[in-house]
């Protein structure tokens, strides 16, 4: 039976990148909104092909930065579906904890938007019916679990992977949605309880929390699991907390082209960089190092780095 450092558990997308070109958005009359022309017909200057999901994506992350990596998730017996296993053991993730039906796998739409930020417009298919007897549970050897989001039925089963995980006292990370941090620390719970590893951006954090203020919201937080609490603050960087101290680590001005997956290459480079090296700051250098890499190509993996480059990066 193998033994792996790290199984992931999340969603599995094909994702259709649309280029259109930000000067064809218009500003709309609220701050954050923009606006499409309707009725029109808008020219894409470029459209990319490349698989995602919180699951795969951080599943590829571990691989590449060296962790015998496996990756739980449903997708369908379709073309896309045949596209995302692929994907997976070329990168050499063992995809033996992946279910199929006949539903479609799920896919999303990436729309550019002024400054390079993004709208994802998103059809979970497969991804939120995954069963808890479509795991093979007693077969899940692992150190760690890192669980992406899930929601409907895949959320359940991940309430089930995670008791099972604090029974068998195999470590677990957790990367929490705004949809899933709605649910509040009650509705939580079940995870939160296991989790060393809480990884969410400040909006998450406060939806969550139901506070404000980082101190206060990293409080909350860590004590509602029994580990590391991990903020990310976009361009303003990140911090942790671990109940005695808070770390902090700044951006760095770079060039971005594209900011879909920044969140699991952050998240992903962190729970590595502990791992290896049971140091927050040096975690925190790495989860940097290879989120800036995602958001300088499009796609959410196609710069996710190694451990060596990592290292090279942060000079160490």
């Amino acid at each position: 039976m193998k033994k792996y450092d790290i199984v992931t558990m999340g969603s599995a997308t094909i994702d259709i990148f649309v280029d259109t070109g930000s000067d064809l958005f218009r500003k709309g009359k609220q701050k954050g909104i923009v606006e499409v022309p309707f009725g029109s017909k808008i020219e894409a200057k470029a459209v990319h092909f490349d698989v995602g999901g919180g699951g795969t994506n951080t599943a590829v992350s571990f691989s590449r930065m060296g962790f015998k990596t496996a990756f739980i998730g449903k997708i369908g017996d379709d073309e896309n579906g045949n596209m995302i296993l692929s994907n997976l053991r070329k990168d050499k993730v063992d995809t033996f904890f992946v279910a199929k039906t006949k539903e479609p796998t799920g896919f999303s739409v990436i729309l550019d938007a002024e400054g390079r930020d993004r709208t994802i417009i998103v059809h979970r298919g497969a991804n939120n019916r995954l069963k808890p007897d479509e795991v093979k549970v007693s077969k899940i050897k692992t150190d760690w679990l890192y669980f992406a989001t899930m929601i409907d039925e895949s959320f359940e089963t991940m309430k089930k992977l995670a008791g099972y995980a604090k029974r068998k006292k195999i470590k677990v990370a957790f990367n929490p949605s705004p949809h899933l941090a709605e649910k509040g620390l009650r509705g939580l719970k079940a995870i939160l309880d296991a989790t060393d590893i809480l990884v969410l951006n400040d909006k998450e954090a406060r939806i969550l929390s139901k506070k404000n203020g980082l101190q206060v919201m990293a409080d909350v937080l860590q004590k509602s699991c029994r580990g590391i609490v991990v903020i990310t603050l976009g361009h303003k960087g990140a911090m942790a907390f671990d109940g005695k101290k808070m770390y902090t680590i700044l951006s760095r001005k770079i060039k971005v082209l594209e900011t879909t997956g920044a969140g699991d290459a952050f998240a992903s480079g962190f729970v590595a960089g502990y791992i290896r090296s049971n140091d927050i700051d040096f975690a925190l250098k790495i989860g940097r190092a290879q989120a800036e890499s995602v958001i300088t190509h499009y796609g959410s993996k196609n710069r996710l780095l190694g451990w060596h480059e990592l290292n090279k990066l942060i000079g160490k």
